[in-house]
């Protein structure tokens, strides 16, 4: 059997290229398979009928994204959740990099820099986040796990200078006691059977309410786990619990950064300072799925 690239099928349908990419990513095209970053189609395919297109329209956030990182769409939610997401959560950490040269990073590999010292690792850790939310979508149907969390920080701190000490467990749970905001955490012998323990109490319901991800959230922040990196691993595994039940995501940016911080300290005495702030961030992400038209159900579900 003959095949022809995206470009070629593109000219002899008469539609653009992303929308033959669109095609192949959402499985309507019999045959089509992707080799590497490119894709592969049967000379003899015909074109999927535009009917079936609105019949199979993306219901849910997660479906688009898929979608769109497929696709590898341009200027879509999927752009926009990388950028923000990552530029925030590494921002909160102390990465010095601009919103600009996150998004530069992404968009071409590349970054600009005049007259300005930068570190390497913010700059790994920028890369290395965007195929952290990667893996959010890709796995995000499946119930969360030990083994993915790990698989988490083994990306996200992959290639930095923390990788090279010797006392620093990349992909693994913390060798050596931490401290957070001045608050003691769970010893390095405590972390593997209070993550075991913290993961069962979380799993007997199918159906998460957004109260529940925070809570779980809250729990995974003061057992702290891994050596550095939990802040942002714990908010990757906001997104994807949130995704998978599809309850609307939230980012927190620099302005929610210290009410954020508040309510993880008290959530054991007040709830509704974290809520609030999760609910505020939440009303954003509303704003970004309106101007994108993603339909998403306009309630948090926090009962």
């Amino acid at each position: 059997m003959n095949y022809l690239s995206v470009a070629n099928m593109a000219k002899r349908w008469n539609v653009s290229e992303r929308t033959v990419r669109n095609y192949c990513a959402t499985g309507k095209i019999d045959g089509a398979f992707l080799t590497g970053k490119t894709w592969s189609i049967p000379e003899s395919a015909t074109r999927p009928d535009r009917i079936n297109k609105l019949i199979n329209a993306p219901r849910t956030l997660l479906e688009v994204l898929k979608i769109e990182k497929a696709a590898k769409t341009h200027g879509g939610i999927y752009h926009r959740l990388q950028i923000d997401m990552t530029y925030n959560s590494n921002h909160m950490e102390g990465s010095r990099l601009t919103h600009d040269q996150t998004r530069y990073i992404f968009e071409t590999n590349t970054i600009g820099a005049q007259n300005e010292l930068l570190n390497v690792d913010d700059i790994v850790e920028t890369a290395n986040h965007f195929k952290c939310i990667d893996m959010v979508i890709d796995e995000a149907n499946y119930p969360l796990s030990a083994s993915f969390i790990k698989q988490l920080h083994l990306t996200l701190k992959n290639g930095t200078s923390d990788s090279r000490k010797d006392w620093f467990a990349v992909g693994d749970y913390k060798k050596l006691p931490n401290e957070v905001g001045g608050r003691e955490t769970a010893l390095p012998e405590q972390v593997s059977d209070k993550m075991s323990v913290l993961l069962k109490r979380y799993h007997p319901t199918e159906r998460k309410t957004l109260s529940e991800i925070i809570d779980f959230h809250v729990r995974f922040e003061s057992i702290h786990p891994f050596q550095d990196g939990n802040g942002r691993v714990g908010r990757l595994i906001m997104l994807k619990e949130c995704l998978r039940n599809n309850i609307v995501p939230f980012i927190i940016s620099d302005d929610k950064k210290m009410f954020y911080y508040r309510g993880l300290q008290e959530w054991n005495s007040e709830k509704g300072y974290l809520i609030g702030t999760c609910l505020s961030a939440q009303d954003i992400f509303k704003k970004y799925l309106d101007y994108f038209k993603i339909p998403y159900q306009d309630t948090s579900e926090l009962e």
